[in-house]
């Protein structure tokens, strides 16, 4: 019988630059696709990608990412499976809508999004998402018109305020916004780091400038609404039987992918308030698969620290 996990282990035999979070995890959820297409919205190095048609092989993929270097990789890292790969550039909020206007959406079996910054982001540090980088970047397509080096030198008070309470939930926003704009211009996330990380919250394991630079760079690449947009079009196409992974990796994000799914598999829709149901108690696009979010296995953990924050959420569509 064909085994999707020992493929999964063989594929990472390979020279490869990092493994991806949940990588069992994720062959695991897609395991009995067959045919059909699936979706991988944040394609990086194209390592959940390879685990898919491996598990799959008689499936196509339609992989999306806004970074050319990305691109660059995966098109010759998936080279041997050409014939059922499409690649395509751009935000997944907006490709997506374009694949489902293509597209049959009978054809779509499964679409998968690992959210926020890829590894061979994080690893190039000219790329300015590490706290060690020389420059003040962050953007994921660097075609786009916002830098981080943009926000926190030309942001107002008001801005940067909204900035870090929204995105970094940080309680002392009105003072971090204050000190950056006493002490700019900042022109490299080390010396921004640097500044700042001694009035950052200390006690977890993490760098302490770690979540200014995730609030900056969420501002920067418009992460929540993107997820949100892909949310949208996915409860929008109302796909007859598909599978629906989300990978997060901070509170924000697991939030808006929990509240969602959990709207997704309400059958009745009235107000809380309402004596009696009037909308036809049969809005319910599915079930959800996963009560509480899947995380890494301690192998995994110790393989590969990335891992310790991401949360992966399963919904299955299943609309007559």
């Amino acid at each position: 019988m064909y085994n999707p996990f020992k493929r999964v282990e063989e594929v990472f035999v390979q020279n490869i630059p990092h493994i991806p979070v949940l990588y069992r995890e994720v062959s695991e959820a897609f395991k009995d696709i067959g045919e059909g297409i699936i979706i991988d919205c944040t394609m990086g190095y194209g390592g959940h990608s390879s685990i898919i048609l491996e598990a799959n092989p008689h499936a196509r993929l339609i992989a999306i990412d806004q970074d050319q270097s990305a691109i660059d990789f995966s098109t010759a890292r998936l080279e041997k499976y050409k014939e059922r790969v499409n690649i395509k550039k751009g935000r997944f909020s907006s490709v997506i809508k374009d694949i489902l206007q293509e597209t049959d959406k009978n054809e779509i079996k499964g679409i998968l999004a690992d959210i926020g910054v890829s590894s061979l982001q994080l690893d190039q540090k000219e790329r300015g998402f590490s706290y060690e980088s020389d420059n003040l970047d962050m953007r994921m397509d660097k075609d786009a018109s916002l830098s981080a080096e943009d926000v926190v030198n030309t942001y107002t008070a008001a801005e940067l305020e909204r900035v870090l309470l929204e995105y970094g939930e940080l309680r002392n926003y009105k003072k971090l916004a204050s000190l950056i704009i006493e002490n700019r211009p900042f022109f490299s996330a080390k010396d921004l780091s640097d500044k700042l990380k001694i009035h950052m919250p200390t006690g977890k394991k993490i760098h302490p400038a770690t979540l200014l630079m995730q609030a900056v760079r969420i501002e920067v690449n418009d992460e929540l609404g993107e997820l949100n947009s892909l949310l949208k079009s996915i409860q929008e196409a109302k796909f007859p039987h598909a599978k629906i992974a989300i990978i997060s990796f901070h509170s924000l994000e697991d939030r808006i992918v929990k509240q969602a799914f959990s709207s997704w598999s309400k059958s009745c829709i009235c107000p809380d308030e309402a004596m009696r149901c009037t909308c036809g108690n049969n809005h319910s696009l599915g079930k959800i698969k996963t009560k509480k979010p899947v995380m890494a296995k301690d192998d995994e953990l110790k393989q590969n620290p990335r891992s310790r924050s991401a949360k992966m959420r399963i919904f299955e569509t299943d609309i007559l």
